[in-house]
């Protein structure tokens, strides 16, 4: 491949389209590989420069320098890493794994250079003097620890070991990915019978028909799998042996000893970054990636979760029984499985609430959550509008265009909607950004949010359940931190923040999804314009601690296996992977066989492929500061621009550009509290 573009290549320059948007009509698959060898190069001449810059070290000459360098490898591997999560093929896949690695290494080269640590170090010994604005002073203090954090100050050969540890991950995370995409498609399970999907909305048949078709099986109905275990279908299937056998497609996924598994691939990885924390020494990989979050060290981080554990484990006992009772009622003798909770779960939420989802969803409707739901909230709480904008160019049919602004009018960026399942996109949901905002730069955000919505058949409404809702909001406050970035240097924007930060403010924006005067905008009967009846509101609000037993069981068994899995040493057997993952619940006190962990090992890709290894409890940390800020909107009126703006002011307009729980002291006045958490989840006897 060429190391210089020709003016062809949409990568070669900055995209001259709104706010930086990448020019995706332009962008063909063969573009992607000139332009990371491009990029690459660029970045490595750049990077050059400021290691042999004759002059002294700067802030201008080596921090700012650091900023501006790589924009070339910015723009491809943002537009490349977006495409291979939401709409892979084959092309992008077989890329994927040859570039991977190569990343690696070159991240590596730029914290292993002697020459630019010398340089950051010598600014670093000088700080006091040098009489640094607060955001140079935090980016100082930020690359010294990745320098020091990614080895520099290793010995040659240990750092020859590490560069070979990071090339193997990187390929290996990849794989891991691949697998899981694959097996997930693999496992979709195919329906002949229409009458086996009673129970199911008539709008979920026909998109299931609709599925099936473009699987080119016509005639029958087929059941794609989300990524967590428990899959939203289960709480309305009246065919028990159809969500039994859901459910087992659902944790078989990369553990059926096939082309896909991901037995060897994951124990590999686990191995690995024990190996690689102790070269950097840690004693282990948590140890690694929490001294640089906010909870400091694995057994705070660990402490959280086991203290939270027995009042969870036992509400989710207390509820087994009730769901058993409701068993026995249609089938006597039988034992409650896990693919009975949540369709009983339904029942008794029906029962004890009078709602279930069948009811809830026609209110529910997708344009008019995102119109007068999440964008509402997010004018009334900081002045953004929104305008669709039918004539730029997107990735795909399905992804959707909104130029938003301020109150005044200032542009704030682009957010993108990806809403809709299918093959090409992987699991779950997720933000990213195509453009990162920096004053430094003179760019603002392009920022997209995916989920995996099943699209209706065409010219059919697109009707979500309760916990879609959810999520499109909570993906939509993770857009709001990059949208409402007001920081100078690219390194601190939006949500780069420590892994178990950047879920808070998310977290919080779930809060207007019920609030009153939001719900009322929104939730409107998608035929007849009619409100969510009084009756169904105060039935969610009675109902939002209902289940929480189950819920945060099956979290904390994911996030404890998160750290089992990373706090192992180097020479630990990992032979069996299965039989590291029992005994690590047994161990943690959630080993419950009706309510398995929110993701197995297996398909656990936000450990092994996505970025939150020893990470997952992050959530849960979040959560803490989350309700904590709960309370202080209550208390202080609610949706008010008044509000928003301190909001926006103290903590998401400064990225990481401020020590992130200085930042929530600034907006709160205080440390966090984790009372209102527990009470939240209905664990104040923990």
């Amino acid at each position: 491949m060429s190391e210089s573009l020709t003016s062809e290549n949409p990568f070669a320059l900055a995209s001259d389209l709104p706010h930086g948007l990448p020019p995706f009509d332009r962008i063909a698959d063969a573009d992607f590989g000139p332009a990371f060898e491009a990029g690459l190069a660029g970045h490595r001449a750049e990077l050059e420069k400021i290691a042999t810059d004759p002059e002294p070290p700067t802030v201008e000459n080596t921090l700012v320098a650091l900023e501006r360098a790589g924009r070339l490898l910015n723009r491809v591997s943002a537009v490349f890493f977006n495409l291979t999560s939401s709409d892979t093929n084959p092309a992008r896949q077989g890329l994927q794994a040859e570039i991977a690695p190569k990343l690696a290494a070159h991240h590596d080269a730029i914290h292993l250079d002697p020459r630019l640590y010398a340089r950051i170090r010598a600014l670093y010994e000088q700080r006091d003097s040098l009489g640094l604005e607060p955001d140079s002073a935090w980016l100082l203090e930020r690359r010294h620890t990745d320098f020091q954090r990614a080895g520099a100050g290793l010995p040659p050969g240990d750092q020859q070991r590490l560069r070979e540890l990071n090339e193997e991950l990187s390929k290996l995370s990849t794989t891991f990915q691949e697998n899981l995409l694959r097996d997930t498609n693999e496992l979709a399970v195919v329906v002949d019978d229409e009458a086996e999907l009673a129970g199911l909305a008539p709008e979920t048949i026909a998109a299931a028909r609709e599925a099936a078709i473009s699987r080119a099986v016509d005639g029958r109905y087929l059941l794609s799998l989300n990524l967590p275990t428990s899959q939203p279908l289960l709480g309305s299937l009246e065919n028990r042996a159809l969500r039994e056998r859901l459910f087992r497609a659902s944790i078989s996924r990369g553990n059926r000893d096939n082309a896909n598994d991901n037995k060897g691939v994951l124990t590999r990885i686990a191995s690995l970054r024990a190996e690689r924390a102790r070269l950097l020494g840690y004693p282990h990989h948590a140890g690694y990636v929490i001294s640089d979050q906010t909870a400091h060290t694995a057994d705070t981080a660990i402490g959280l979760l086991e203290r939270l554990a027995p009042a969870a484990v036992a509400n989710a006992k207390r509820d087994a029984e009730e769901l058993q009772r409701f068993l026995e009622q249609d089938l006597p003798g039988a034992k409650l499985e896990p693919w009975d909770w949540a369709f009983y779960g339904e029942r008794v939420r029906k029962a004890r609430y009078d709602i279930d989802e069948a009811t809830l969803r026609p209110y529910f409707e997708l344009d008019r959550v995102l119109r007068d739901g999440v964008f509402f909230a997010a004018n009334k709480l900081y002045g953004l509008n929104f305008t669709e904008r039918h004539d730029l160019p997107v990735y795909h049919p399905e992804v959707r265009v909104f130029e938003v602004t301020d109150a005044d009018g200032t542009p704030r960026g682009l957010f993108l909607g990806d809403y809709y399942t299918r093959d090409s996109k992987r699991g779950g949901a997720w933000m990213n950004t195509f453009v990162d905002q920096s004053r430094l730069l003179g760019e603002r955000t392009v920022v997209v949010n995916n989920l995996n919505i099943s699209r209706p058949p065409d010219g059919e409404p697109t009707l979500l359940t309760f916990d879609e809702v959810v999520t499109a909001f909570h993906e939509f406050g993770h857009a709001l931190h990059a949208l409402l970035s007001d920081v100078r240097y690219p390194y601190f924007s939006g949500t780069s923040v420590p892994r178990d930060f950047v879920e808070y403010p998310s977290q919080v924006n779930e809060m207007w999804m019920l609030w009153p005067e939001v719900l009322a905008n929104y939730a409107k009967h998608y035929r007849t314009g009619e409100p969510l009846p009084q009756r169904l509101v105060e039935k969610l609000r009675e109902s939002a601690q209902y289940g929480q037993g189950h819920d945060t069981t099956e979290y904390l068994a994911a996030s404890l296996l998160d750290q089992a899995w990373h706090t192992i040493s180097p020479d630990d057997d990992l032979s069996d992977a299965v039989a590291f993952e029992s005994a690590a619940l047994e161990k943690a006190g959630v080993a419950l066989a009706v309510i398995p962990p929110r993701y197995r090992s297996t398909y656990f890709a936000h450990i092994f492929s996505g970025g939150y290894s020893a990470g997952y409890y992050s959530y849960i940390w979040s959560e803490v500061l989350d309700a904590d800020t709960v309370e202080w909107f209550k208390e202080n009126g609610g949706l008010t621009r008044a509000n928003g703006d301190h909001f926006r002011k103290t903590l998401l307009s400064r990225g990481g550009s401020i020590d992130s729980m200085q930042a929530f002291r600034d907006f709160r006045g205080r440390d966090p509290e984790i009372a209102p958490l527990l009470e939240r989840r209905g664990l104040t006897g923990a």
